[in-house]
This record gives structure tokens, sequence and C-alpha cells, in this order.
């Protein structure tokens, strides 16, 4: 069931995780601009954004007693935290990469994801969403740190779905090739972007997971690529 009130407006509570940049930036305005109260979180404050760690457990945990205590309830996390590392060929893998792609697309989700579950569990309507990559599914040689950490956030935020089957909320993965923006094209105006998906329709996607049913979107990759 949607949580709106008689003008149509939702006013949901919705936390985003990497709200900082141009992809947060344009998810947290198509929500707010639904009603939403929406809470970014991200590595430095700045526009509203609350700065956390999101790769230490306690901090993200303490950020979310605090939204509870403030707000009651969260009806939404958007885990937007994300970061490529890769190379040429799978010998030349630096298995540095992996730890960095460890802790910026694995560690930062787990956190998230187990200290906001239970108010996801609560939530009439609530949705959990990640922002995976083709490379999950089809990984190359270069990209086998980045691949490999892909489709472990897609295993974690599968499992999440589990854990909310039978409840009014969802996770759902939204599978893109790569992410563009305005400032992106600006500084490459020659470039094409073929097959990106740009993030005002990326937030379009996230705000429409409430638009449908829980189990239609719960534990589902929905492909942007199209």
């Amino acid at each position: 069931m949607s949580r709106s009130d008689e003008s149509g407006t939702t006013n949901r509570v919705v936390v985003v995780a990497g709200a900082g940049g141009p992809t947060g930036r344009a998810v947290t305005a198509r929500l707010a601009s639904r009603g939403d109260t929406v809470i970014g979180l991200g590595r430095h404050a700045s526009g509203g954004v609350l700065a956390v760690d999101l790769a230490d457990r306690e901090a993200v945990r303490a950020v979310a007693d605090d939204i509870r205590r403030e707000h009651g309830r969260v009806d939404g996390v958007v885990h937007l935290v994300g970061g490529w590392r890769g190379g040429k060929t799978f010998a030349d893998t630096d298995l540095a990469d992996w730890d960095v792609l460890h802790e910026q697309l694995i560690r930062t989700l787990q956190n998230v994801s187990l200290a906001f579950e239970p108010l996801l569990r609560a939530s009439e309507d609530g949705r959990f969403a990640i922002v995976s990559a083709k490379a999950a599914q089809a990984p190359t040689q270069g990209n086998a740190a980045y691949a490999a950490a892909k489709a472990a956030a897609e295993a974690w935020t599968l499992a999440l779905a589990d854990s909310l089957r039978d409840t009014g909320s969802a996770a759902t993965i939204l599978v893109i090739k790569a992410l563009v923006d305005d400032g992106m094209r600006a500084a490459s105006p020659d470039r094409r972007f073929p097959g990106f998906t740009d993030v005002n329709d990326l937030a379009v996607a996230v705000a429409a997971l409430w638009d449908r049913p829980a189990g239609e979107v719960n534990g589902v990759r929905l492909d942007l690529t199209a």
C-alpha cells in the first residue's frame, strides 16, 4: 500500500546512502518532489547530507537509531555508494583494488542493510534498492574485482529480500551498464555514452518501486539498460 495524502503526494521517510554525488542528488530530488522526507548520508556533510562513515558499522547503527527516534520509521533505503577499479587483463588484476571495492561496495552495503532492516520490516511499504551492473553477470578479464564485488553485493541484497518476504517491504537490484549525468556530458561533448543510464532516469526507476506491490519487486533484478 502506498503511503500518500489526499493530494496524491507521498510522505515517506527515505534514506539515501551515498547522497553527495550527482546520482544521489538526482534520486534525492525525485523523491523529495513526491513529498518524501529524504535523509542523505555521505562521506562529507554538504547540502543537507549527513556525514557518516558508511564503512563503520557502529556509526551507521547510531545514525539509524537517530533517524528512528526523530522520524519514528523508515520507508526506504537507497544504497548508491559506488566506485570502480580495474585494468586491461586478468593477469594485471591488482588485489588492492579488491580491498577498496570490498569496503566501498560490499561493506557499506552490509552495514546499511543490517542497520535498517528492522525498520524496513516494520514499514507498511518499505523499499531497499542497490545499483548493480551488467558486469556482475558478464565479467570481463580486466573487470574481475569490480564484477566480483557487484556480484557479492547482489547476493547480499537477495538475502535481504528473503528476509523481507511476506512483509510489505522489498529489496530490489537495479541493473545498469554505467551512469551518466550532465556534468559528464559537458566534460566530453563528443562522447555518446551508449547504453549508459541517465541519473535522472535511475531516479525515476527508484521512485517507481513504490508504485508496484512489494511481491513484484522483491528479490528482482530490474534491467535499466534497455
